[in-house]
């Protein structure tokens, strides 16, 4: 699952979304790359040159992540991070390995997997601006779908990080994933709240997974950091970067002591 590592030090563990590759979270590399981390990227089956393993469903992916970050741990510590989909993953992994993981951080999380369950707000465009679709081209649609603020630096980030993962994508995966996708899993179950250092971060637009979901389950995470952005949907890293870069790098100064 490995398809990318940068740096040295403890695992800093990388695990995208449905849909998409490792490439959506390679902005972390502009934001941490002078902490004590090595970033090591994971690329989900459905990726594009990744191993299709036949896994089935969602708690099957998980299962396979934690095998792997177990094998790159090697006993030690590490850290995890997750965005949408890969957010149910990371809290999957950190939960079944709590006695080695120093933090868990999501993005966008998906924190109720049944669709028809999820408590979402109302589908908004924040900054619209008809130039910049057009500029999008053939991306347009995939970029307007979620795009929450319409602006040159969104797409940028988007045709950048999201496009290639979605265009690589196996669409046999996905549907065989996505037909048991609904199945309830929820790594809060676990006996005893979460310990270790957390930060979770939503858009306050994202009409995708939403937020409220993941505030049910702030008491869990007794050293949380829960923040729900404004102007920012499902791809709330890409388009508020300025904002979720000093988070991320406070939820590491926090991982760092936490090992101490």
């Amino acid at each position: 699952m490995i398809t990318a590592e940068h740096g040295s030090g403890i695992p800093l563990i990388a695990v995208h979304g449905f849909g998409v590759d490792h490439r959506i979270l390679l902005p972390l590399e502009g934001w941490v790359a002078d902490h004590p981390w090595r970033r090591v990227y994971l690329d989900l089956p459905w990726a594009e040159g990744a191993a299709d393993r036949g896994l089935s469903t969602p708690r099957e992916v998980a299962d396979a992540v934690r095998d792997e970050v177990e094998a790159i741990a090697a006993g030690g510590p590490f850290a995890i991070v997750g965005n949408s989909f890969g957010a149910m993953v990371a809290r999957h992994v950190a939960h079944a390995l709590r006695s080695q993981c120093l933090g868990l951080a999501t993005l966008a999380g998906v924190f109720e997997l049944d669709h028809t369950r999820r408590r979402l707000p109302p589908r908004e465009v924040v900054v619209a601006d008809e130039s910049v679709l057009e500029r999008a081209g053939s991306s347009r649609a995939d970029f307007a779908e979620m795009a929450v603020l319409q602006t040159t630096d969104a797409l940028a980030a988007f045709e950048r990080f999201v496009l290639p993962g979605l265009r690589g994508s196996d669409p046999g995966v996905l549907e065989r994933i996505s037909s048991s996708y609904s199945a309830g899993y929820h790594p809060e179950s676990s006996e005893g709240a979460f310990t270790a250092p957390s930060l979770h971060v939503f858009g306050r637009e994202d009409h995708v997974v939403g937020f409220e979901d993941g505030l049910g389950v702030a008491d869990h995470y007794v050293r949380g950091t829960f923040v729900v952005l404004d102007g920012a949907g499902h791809n709330v890293h890409l388009e508020r970067p300025d904002a979720v870069a000093p988070l991320i790098r406070d939820w590491l100064m926090r991982a760092e002591q936490h090992a101490l």
